[in-house]
């Protein structure tokens, strides 16, 4: 449930406005994430990121990262050993949770990355808003963990997982 948040989040989402003359890469993120019918919120760590962004022609970044799964954190030990186990993420055989972006456009003060998101073996399309602000991109997206399955509640609509990415950029001229 949050995992999936938390993972979506680590799968880059960049907002970066035209006119820079440079380009930039990630060099730390914070993802968090909230399952939102528990009103369950967490992290995600064990960042890794191959993106890059050219400020001045979006549709030329690419973004591209992953979390590790057995980071996931809800500040409580036992709830992070029951998701990290094989009845949800399954961090054993899903070490990580995976995003790359299959295109990056600028819409206003906003980067539009869309993308796919691996989680538990299972691939499919997102969407990520990404606001900049200073050196920082700020993103957000939901996803239903039970498209992924992860199954916390019966219904795909009570498993909605909000997900937040604060990007530390590098050369973000």
């Amino acid at each position: 449930m949050n995992k999936f948040t938390l993972l979506l989040s680590l799968f880059l989402a960049f907002s970066v406005p035209k006119g820079s003359n440079a380009q930039a890469t990630v060099s730390k993120a914070e993802i968090s994430f909230e399952f939102v019918s528990k009103g369950v919120k967490g992290t995600i760590e064990g960042f890794e990121s191959a993106s890059r962004i050219d400020f001045d022609n979006p549709e030329n970044s690419s973004f591209e990262g992953s979390v590790a799964v057995k980071s996931l954190d809800t500040n409580n030990g036992l709830r992070n050993w029951s998701l990290r186990s094989g009845k949800y993420f399954d961090a054993d055989d899903f070490p990580r949770i995976q995003f790359k972006s299959t295109s990056v456009s600028q819409k206003d003060a906003s980067l539009v990355v869309n993308g796919d998101l691996t989680l538990k073996g299972i691939t499919k399309p997102i969407t990520i808003d990404f606001i900049k602000k200073g050196n920082q991109l700020k993103g957000s997206t939901s996803i239903y963990s039970y498209d992924y399955g992860i199954k916390i509640k019966k219904k795909r609509e009570d498993n909605l997982v909000n997900i937040t990415l604060l990007f530390n950029l590098d050369n973000p001229k």
